[in-house]
Order: structure tokens, then C-alpha cells, then sequence
């Protein structure tokens, strides 16, 4: 049983995005308010604010978490059209508010002329690298050549998407069977244009990412899109936030023995759900990819789960109050997550908050709502 709790975010405006860190004993928010506030969690499962500071001098977009093998690092990235890398300091804090944390800005990323609309960290095995995407439509990798110097950082790969960018997505996997592969979605608003998801893969040969697969049957716009851990399928899942939920799957189709072209994909849509009846802002899996969370602008958060046959249903859903909705079976649900973000133990620490930029009259989200589970689970 989940117990949701509420905390005071005390961000003056819109919350854009919420990051859990790698073991979900941090996070992160940041908003309009051109701040990004960084959140213990405590033995006795409350959430302390331990930093805040400004970061942009526009609406902060999305924060994003470094894997703790890199230290504690966090980027940014803004409507100010920068992206940012900041690093906790320890020992060196000069802050007269007791207990808060000391960041300090290691780099900006001024490569963008338009707003930066994400920012991701490469998985851990590619090294330290990070990604953004932009309105321009421009796909930007760096790279950090030396891990104890985060001030530098070299641009690796411009890629040309075509499309205005809204969110980027890496491939977990580390299988050698599976080249270095990224989504990334548009909210371009001319629906009569397809493919606002398209995903591309590192070629050994050219040394460059390379388009291998468009999704034409997504015409609306993308507001968010998440790869779902690999661990050891021959065929990658790929969730997506439109104005509905959708998953596919994408199996490698087998190449020639000589063949040194691009994969190549055979795409089959899983599952599409419309239950929140509106924009669909997030969507994050669980570690073990067995549990999808989407939040939208009906105000909820719902749980999608596949039995063994495949089939995805909603087994959970939760109000941005904290109270529970009623299955279609008309049974409660006793699963319950929070609205804003959902737990590490529910998500393994995985964002799962909603995106204002595209929403003006929305609501601020606060206060953050958060879950804590009296047992670790299964997987754990």
C-alpha cells in the first residue's frame, strides 16, 4: 500500500520536471521560476529541500540526473536557450543556510539558438556524455573527455532532425548486439506532418548517428518519450506521451552476415490507451520495464502493467489530490503513486512530472505530491 504525502515545493511558479537520482534517495525540480531545487529524503521517508538556487535566466524545462559513478552532477536546460552542468560541492560551501548543499555551474552549453526543450545523460557505459534537443529541431551530443574536469565539454554529434524537438530518449541497453540508439519526439502542431517520433542509431563505419526508423502512425504532438530497460530482450519498447499512452515495440529485423547498413526495424504498436481523455505529459517505466506510469492533463497518474500474454491494462490510478480512482472493474485500486512525481520504489527513480510549457493555463504543481511504500518491491 502506497501512502501519498505532499510537500511545500515553494517554487514561484510552474513545475516543469521532476528527476529522481539513481538510488531515488534525491531529487531534483525545476520550474518557471528559473530555479532548480534539489530534495533529500530523509530515514523517516520525508523530503528535505537541501539546495536552491537560479539556474537560467528563462523557464527551466528539464533537470536530469548524472549517474552517481560521475558524482553528484545534475544538468539543466531552459527556454533561455542554454543547457547547463552543475556539481555538488562537499566541504567547500560558503552558505550561510544551514544544511543546504553547495552547486556550482561547471558549464553552459550555448551551441542552441532556440529553446532547449531536454537534456539527457547518455547511459553510463558510453561514458560521460550528455544530449539535448532543441525547438530548432537539432539533436546535440557532448562529451566529457576528462571526468574529474566537468568544464569541458566537446560537441560530438549535430544532427539535423528536420522537426522541432521536444524530448529525447536513450536506449539503456549495453548489449554489443545493440548499437548506441536514441528517440527523440517533436510537438510540432501540423498534425498533416507524420513522424513526430523518429530514432536513430550509432554507425561504426561513418562514426555518426544516423536516422533508421520514423513512426509515421504518430501524427500528434510528443511531449515526452522513454526507452524501457533492456535487460537481455532482443527487441527494444519504446512508450511514448501524446494525447494518448502508447507503446511499441521495435524488433530488429536480422542483417546479412556482410551487411554494414543501418538496422532495420520491424515497428508493431502494443498498446494505446486514451484513458486521461487529454494531453499526456509523461511517461516513465519501472527498472525492471514491467510497470509504465503516465501522468496528463486530466489531473492523474496511471499505472500500466502486461500480463503474461502481453496485454497492458491500467491497474492503478491516482488523483493529483492523493486519492485513489476506482479500476474499470469498479474495485479500488490499492496501488497508489503521486501526482507530480512518482517514488523510486514505485519507479526506480525515474521522472515522472508534468510539462507546463505547452500548457499555460495549467495549474502550478504544488504542492509536489510523493509516495512511499512500507515494503520494498519484488524487485528490489
Amino acid at each position: 500500500m502506497f501512502v501519498a504525502r505532499s510537500i511545500a515545493a515553494d517554487h514561484k511558479d510552474l513545475i516543469h520536471d521532476v528527476s529522481y537520482d539513481f538510488h531515488g534517495r534525491r531529487m531534483a525540480t525545476c520550474s518557471s521560476d528559473q530555479s532548480v531545487k534539489v530534495w533529500d529524503k530523509s530515514e523517516s521517508g520525508d523530503w528535505h529541500c537541501t539546495a536552491s538556487w537560479k539556474t537560467h535566466s528563462g523557464s527551466v524545462w528539464r533537470v536530469t540526473w548524472a549517474h552517481p559513478e560521475f558524482g553528484q552532477v545534475l544538468a539543466s536546460c531552459s527556454f533561455d536557450r542554454t543547457a547547463a552542468v552543475w556539481e555538488e560541492i562537499v566541504g567547500e560551501s560558503n552558505d550561510k543556510q544551514r544544511g543546504l548543499s553547495h552547486w556550482i555551474k561547471r558549464t553552459t552549453l550555448v551551441d542552441s539558438r532556440t529553446s532547449v526543450t531536454d537534456v539527457k545523460f547518455a547511459p553510463k557505459h558510453m561514458g560521460l556524455m550528455l544530449t539535448t534537443c532543441s525547438a530548432d529541431g537539432v539533436v546535440r551530443i557532448y562529451e566529457a573527455p576528462d571526468v574529474m574536469n566537468l568544464s569541458q565539454w566537446s560537441l560530438q554529434h549535430e544532427i539535423s532532425c528536420k522537426l522541432s524537438c521536444s524530448c529525447i530518449s536513450w536506449n539503456p541497453s549495453s548489449s554489443r548486439a545493440h548499437p548506441s540508439m536514441f528517440a527523440v519526439g517533436s510537438d510540432d502542431s501540423n498534425v498533416a506532418y507524420g513522424g513526430k517520433v523518429q530514432i536513430y542509431e550509432y554507425n561504426e563505419n561513418t562514426r555518426k548517428y544516423g536516422k533508421v526508423e520514423t513512426l509515421m502512425t504518430v501524427t500528434d504532438a510528443v511531449h515526452d518519450i522513454a526507452f524501457a530497460p533492456n535487460l537481455g530482450r532482443s527487441f527494444h519498447v519504446l512508450a511514448i506521451a501524446t494525447k494518448d499512452v502508447r507503446i511499441f515495440k521495435l524488433a530488429p529485423m536480422r542483417k546479412e552476415s556482410s551487411s554494414t547498413g543501418p538496422s532495420k526495424f520491424e515497428v508493431q504498436i502494443v498498446a494505446q490507451f486514451d484513458h486521461h481523455n487529454s494531453q499526456v505529459w509523461r511517461v516513465s517505466w519501472n527498472i525492471t520495464s514491467t510497470l509504465l506510469a503516465s501522468s496528463g492533463d486530466d489531473g492523474c497518474v496511471r499505472l500500466w502493467k502486461a500480463n503474461y500474454m502481453d496485454n497492458w491494462k491500467c491497474t492503478g490510478i491516482l488523483r493529483g489530490d492523493g486519492s485513489p480512482l476506482s479500476a474499470s472493474s469498479g474495485q479500488p485500486i490499492s496501488t497508489m503513486v503521486g501526482s507530480s512525481l512518482l517514488s523510486q520504489n514505485a519507479l526506480n527513480g525515474m521522472s515522472a512530472g508534468r510539462i507546463g510549457r505547452r500548457a499555460p493555463f495549467a495549474p502550478p504543481l504544488r504542492p509536489l505530491t510523493t509516495s512511499k511504500i512500507d515494503q520494498p518491491p519484488a524487485y528490489y
